[in-house]
């Protein structure tokens, strides 16, 4: 039996991070049907992100079962930079900084100096991970531009939003140094 903190969420220790395997992907994709307004992907994509891209992929589980996820991949006309597809967390673990520690890990897991920028695309109305971004930039003490990348035209007759590209960086080492400290270690 788990530990458990005083709002009955166990300790934020408990939690382990490594990169995805194909596993992971069917359980990826029920996270984030559990976690709008985040979009669904098909569970084929998920897996397919756990395969090829699972070096630049990192979850988060909890005796066994997947509390979190960040799934990225490296722009091929941007080597410095790493694009984040797509974060999610358990309700089970919201109000820990999880989300914070994926993106660390995910820092982390990669080549010292091999990340420069990190960008993410964001709809307007997705405040936590506006959020969640801009916390993430602050702590490294580095910018966090936002833009405009896709108009809501972009999307066809749909209702979608249009995407704002959050662009962090840039990110040295000392600025991944400063944020282990400020997040604690994993």
């Amino acid at each position: 039996m788990s530990t458990r903190t005083q709002d009955g969420k166990p300790p934020a220790s408990s939690i382990s991070f490594r990169h995805p395997r194909i596993g992971d992907g069917a359980p990826m994709l029920e996270l984030v049907k559990a976690s709008p307004p985040l979009e669904p992907n098909t569970c084929y994509a998920y897996l397919l992100l756990c395969h090829h891209f699972g070096d630049t992929c990192i979850v988060a589980e909890h005796e066994g079962d997947l509390w979190g996820f960040v799934v990225g991949y490296r722009p091929p006309k941007e080597p410095d930079t790493l694009f984040v597809w797509q974060i999610a967390v358990s309700s089970k673990a919201r109000g820990q900084g999880l989300g914070s520690r994926l993106l660390r890990q995910l820092l982390e897991s990669q080549p010292a100096g091999s990340v420069r920028y990190l960008t993410s695309t964001v709809t307007p109305g997705n405040e936590p991970s506006l959020r969640l971004f801009h916390s993430f930039a602050e702590k490294l003490g580095v910018p966090c531009e936002q833009s405009v990348l896709f108009e809501k035209t972009a999307f066809g007759q749909g209702e979608h939003e249009e995407e704002h590209l959050l662009r962090i960086g840039p990110i040295n080492s000392e600025a991944r140094t400063t944020d282990q400290s400020k997040t604690g270690s994993a």
